[in-house]
């Protein structure tokens, strides 16, 4: 039988070990390389950012994690790939931000908006994407972006 104490030491081991095997947990990743992406609205309304590329699961695992502001034309775009449900957390996550899920035409499929900093509360595309944008909360109200409007990125093979 395994008393309490020695159990309890045995898991903080674990999970301090789990903690210095994923790098950035603890603070932000370095910036990512970074591309244009532009937002047309239906009025014909170009809105462009310059979007981090979260490509790999170690880049898409700390997104923007740690980080106290995500400024106006800035943005992280989680490339999945292909198709799939996409499902986000504000885990570590300092600033609000506007979530917006896109299809693989560049159709932007939903929008979550001022998301809740360090909540634990899956955040889902309610269909599968292509990729998930995180722009700076109030930006897609403030620019009048909406569901249906198009992205254009390389991934979407309509870059401009």
């Amino acid at each position: 039988m395994i008393t309490r104490r020695p159990l309890l030491a045995v898991l903080g081991l674990f999970a301090a070990t789990q903690a210095r095997a994923q790098p950035g947990v603890d603070r932000p990743q370095p910036k990512l390389p970074t591309e244009p992406l532009v937002i047309i609205g239906r009025d014909g309304t170009r809105h462009t950012f310059q979007v981090e590329m979260a490509v790999s699961p170690d880049h898409q695992m700390i997104g923007l994690m740690f980080r106290p502001t995500v400024g106006a034309n800035e943005g992280m775009l989680f490339d999945w790939g292909q198709p799939r449900e996409s499902s986000m957390w504000m885990r570590n996550t300092l600033a609000s931000l506007d979530m917006l899920f896109i299809a693989a035409d560049g159709r932007i499929h939903r929008i979550a908006e001022r998301t809740v900093p360090q909540s634990l509360t899956p955040i889902d595309s309610r269909g599968p994407v292509r990729a998930t944008l995180e722009l700076q909360a109030g930006i897609t109200e403030k620019l009048d972006i909406r569901v249906g409007d198009r992205a254009l990125h390389r991934i979407f093979g309509n870059a401009p």
